[in-house]
């Protein structure tokens, strides 16, 4: 399990270059976040700005539509080829259905970028009008529990061995469903940070791209 981390300490000597995905979602959000929690962050809609980041957080939207954008923007295999080398990356909401290597409740043309070993279920919570906010316990992050706000949110169905579970539903008609998960280099969540104006979960990611960093040397 993940040591827990301290939001707070955002000063380490490098600021790494995080990309937000930007064909849909709450970009601006995600980059603020970011950058409060000690990245230089940076929009990605090309193949050549994906090459120049050293992590990179899918944000909530609608997962078929980003599907198709991939495409469109020739981004889909060069962002597959960069999760398999191991960049880090963060998707929230429909980020993490991306990040998914099986989705449940999808298109058949839908394509996923396999990049936890996870099954997701799309609008697993209802439709918008079943939004909600819950307090979690967040594993691996110094603190009060956790405010998380879920919009049309997925579940995760089934983890692979690999996959290590940080959050669940504590209560209510989906307690113990799994909302937050952590593979290797690759973390996501049902919900959005970038919203509610905590940044534990971003500082987090951000910790995380510093290590693979220095892992490379």
């Amino acid at each position: 399990m993940s040591a827990p981390l301290d939001p707070l300490v955002t000063d380490a000597p490098a600021r790494p270059v995080i990309g937000v995905l930007a064909l849909q979602g709450d970009v601006r959000e995600h980059l603020a976040a970011l950058r409060a929690a000690g990245a230089e962050a940076v929009s990605v809609r090309r193949a050549e700005e994906l090459a120049a980041v050293d992590g990179l957080v899918i944000p909530g939207g609608e997962s078929t539509t980003m599907s198709r954008l991939l495409v469109v923007f020739e981004l889909l295999e060069p962002l597959r080829a960069r999760l398999r080398g191991g960049m880090p990356a963060y998707g929230s909401c429909a980020g993490m259905i991306m990040l998914a290597s099986e989705i449940l409740d999808t298109r058949p043309d839908a394509e996923c970028l396999a990049g936890l070993d996870i099954t997701v279920r799309r609008n697993a919570f209802g439709r918008q009008v079943d939004s909600f906010e819950e307090d979690l316990d967040f594993a691996g992050v110094a603190g009060s529990p956790m405010r998380a706000v879920f919009i049309r949110a997925p579940w995760v169905e089934r983890v692979g061995e690999k996959v290590e579970v940080l959050a669940t539903v504590p209560e209510g008609p989906a307690a113990g469903r799994v909302v937050a998960v952590r593979q290797g280099s690759v973390l996501a969540t049902s919900f959005h940070p970038e919203v509610t104006g905590d940044r534990r979960v971003h500082a987090l990611f951000v910790g995380m791209v510093r290590e693979a960093i220095a892992a490379r040397g």
